[in-house]
């Protein structure tokens, strides 16, 4: 890391975004200063200093919800922080996440959004619906098609059609993805297991 520029801000505070280093959720954002760096470097927690007590804070000392440091970086002008943490509990002193009251949980972009969609078509009536059509049909036909579209992917990857093999492996992830809702899964889930195995 580069040496922060502190003399920027009159008080010798540069802010610091805290991140979750696995979801990549934005958690809050605290204010810090030389000593309190070397302190969070030092120890591991991260460590601000408080505005209102006046004095080096470091999350967590009382309540014990610590933010464990993975990564310091700093932007362009060397005068805010992205601090990556592992935190060990709800981020805000009001019991939430984050300090904006959001759920600290991986996105996987437009996945999860059409995650959601599926969800929501699970329940859907509509006639037109192909996803709610294949929910009524049960689990043996969704599994079914989920199996087809592993063939097709197979086979287009054996060929030289890049269009094709993309086209049959977007629809192996999406018919997938009704499996996994059709068993009350999710992305998440997954991840979870995966990131498990990693350890």
């Amino acid at each position: 890391m580069k040496a922060l520029n502190f003399s920027k801000s009159a008080d010798g505070l540069l802010p610091a975004i805290i991140q979750d280093a696995t979801t990549k959720s934005v958690l809050m954002l605290g204010y810090i200063n030389e000593e309190a760096l070397a302190k969070t470097q030092e120890t591991g927690n991260v460590t601000f200093f408080s505005r209102t007590k006046n004095r080096l804070w470091t999350k967590g000392e009382e309540s014990g919800n610590f933010l464990k440091l993975v990564s310091l970086k700093e932007d362009c002008d060397q005068d805010t922080l992205l601090i990556q943490v592992k935190p060990q509990g709800p981020c805000c002193h009001k019991g939430t996440d984050t300090c904006w009251e959001t759920a600290n949980e991986s996105s996987f972009g437009f996945l999860s959004q059409l995650e959601e969609t599926i969800k929501a078509r699970k329940t859907d009536d509509s006639d037109d619906s192909y996803v709610a059509s294949l929910f009524r049909k049960g689990i043996n036909k969704i599994a079914q098609k989920v199996g087809e579209e592993a063939i097709e992917t197979v086979i287009e990857a054996k060929d030289e059609n890049e269009e094709l093999f993309l086209n049959e492996s977007a629809d192996l992830l999406f018919h997938y993805l009704i499996l996994l809702q059709a068993k009350g899964y999710s992305l998440h889930d997954i991840s979870a297991v995966l990131e498990a195995r990693s350890r």
